[in-house]
């Protein structure tokens, strides 16, 4: 199957989930007794942190991968994974403030919870203000590698810090069980998948728009050398 072909069978799987979680959460799941409709939002926050993490362990792996391999196109799927990797960041911390003022009478407070996801969020903002100020470095791959490594120490720290510090942020999964209806389970699960879905078709289109952007780079570089051999 060609890659053309690939990513518009993506796009139809994407659409379908996306429209299969919409139906999930607002007719076949449950309303929580407790916090009522606005507990919905609860689907769109976990599933975008998971995938949000996801993104941030591809800026990982590919980080390591580059520093081994030193291939550029290893480089491309990191920043290209930041970039997505923000973007679901940005919508976790805009789903829990408006989850959080009616639940919590707030709308921020420096919980463990979420000052950990601030400061993830930031990292990796901070990871392609590194990669945009060295763009005409040659070794910024190598030091935005390092630095992706890095940042994503973060993660585990985000995901532990509602078990390792007192917070107010609920615990939804835990060892024995998992504070959620048979119904909720189906639902966010079903969620989390069209996220992931969403995030690997992105990641397919960025990283071709990345190659063809270094492409141009380099045609760029030949253009420039010609005409300075010309005017010599």
């Amino acid at each position: 199957m060609g890659y053309d072909k690939l990513l518009k069978l993506m796009f139809v799987g994407v659409f379908v989930l996306m429209v299969s979680s919409l139906y999930m959460i607002f007719v076949y799941a449950p309303v929580e007794k407790t916090m009522g409709w606005v507990q919905k939002i609860f689907y769109y926050h976990l599933a975008a942190a998971f995938t949000a993490f996801l993104a941030f362990f591809v800026v990982f792996v590919s980080a390591i991968i580059y520093l081994v391999k030193k291939e550029s196109k290893y480089d491309i799927v990191g920043e290209s994974a930041a970039e997505i990797g923000i973007v679901f960041t940005t919508i976790v911390l805009i789903s829990g403030v408006l989850w959080a003022k009616p639940i919590w009478n707030i709308w921020w407070t420096w919980d463990p919870r979420l000052t950990t996801t601030f400061i993830l969020w930031l990292i990796y903002i901070a990871y392609l203000l590194l990669r945009i100020n060295l763009r005409d470095n040659v070794n910024m791959p190598t030091y935005a590698a390092i630095f992706g490594i890095i940042g994503f120490l973060d993660v585990p720290l985000v995901f532990m810090s509602i078990r390792w510090w007192r917070t107010i942020h609920p615990v939804v999964i835990r060892r024995t069980s998992i504070g959620l209806t048979k119904e909720m389970i189906n639902v966010l699960i079903i969620s989390i998948i069209a996220n992931i879905f969403l995030f690997v078709v992105l990641l397919m289109l960025r990283v071709r728009i990345g190659k063809v952007q270094n492409e141009l780079e380099v045609i760029k570089s030949i253009m420039e050398e010609e005409l300075d051999r010309s005017k010599v």
